[in-house]
């Protein structure tokens, strides 16, 4: 991850985890699109924003690798960066690590499709200007 990222911290609550207090895999998901949902706020553009102006932005691909479980109540800092920017599409790049003892936890990226909300078929379509700059920040 080349580019500044930003960094939001987790809880890891009781419900997401099984009954041995480990986090279960799809908990990273969410994770990751808090930081992401985060970073894009922070930025000065919301999801709530975007989707009010007609834009979407649904995940497209997820790949993830899990090094060693999170645990209930451990407190989690994922960092988030802008990674590959395309012309229809954009892909962020996360790490999760304890921090208590810095062992790094899962990694992965998202690639999201730009779509237009309004439209009765929703193919890709180029990103906004301001969104495009936003990401290339």
């Amino acid at each position: 991850m080349s580019s500044p990222s930003h960094e939001t911290q987790i809880r890891v609550r009781y419900g997401e985890t099984d009954q041995m207090g480990v986090v279960h895999h799809a908990n990273y998901i969410l994770y990751v699109e808090e930081s992401r949902t985060n970073l894009m706020r922070d930025r000065g553009c919301s999801y709530a924003e975007l989707e009010r102006r007609g834009v979407g932005l649904p995940v497209r691909k997820i790949q993830f690798r899990y090094r060693t479980p999170a645990l209930y109540e451990d407190v989690l800092v994922v960092r988030t960066t802008v990674g590959r920017v395309g012309a229809a599409s954009v892909t962020f790049e996360s790490e999760i690590e304890r921090v208590s003892d810095g062992a790094r936890i899962a990694s992965g990226s998202v690639e999201l499709a730009c779509i237009d909300l309004n439209a009765r078929a929703r193919g890709p379509i180029s990103l906004p200007p301001d969104l495009l700059a936003l990401f290339e920040r």
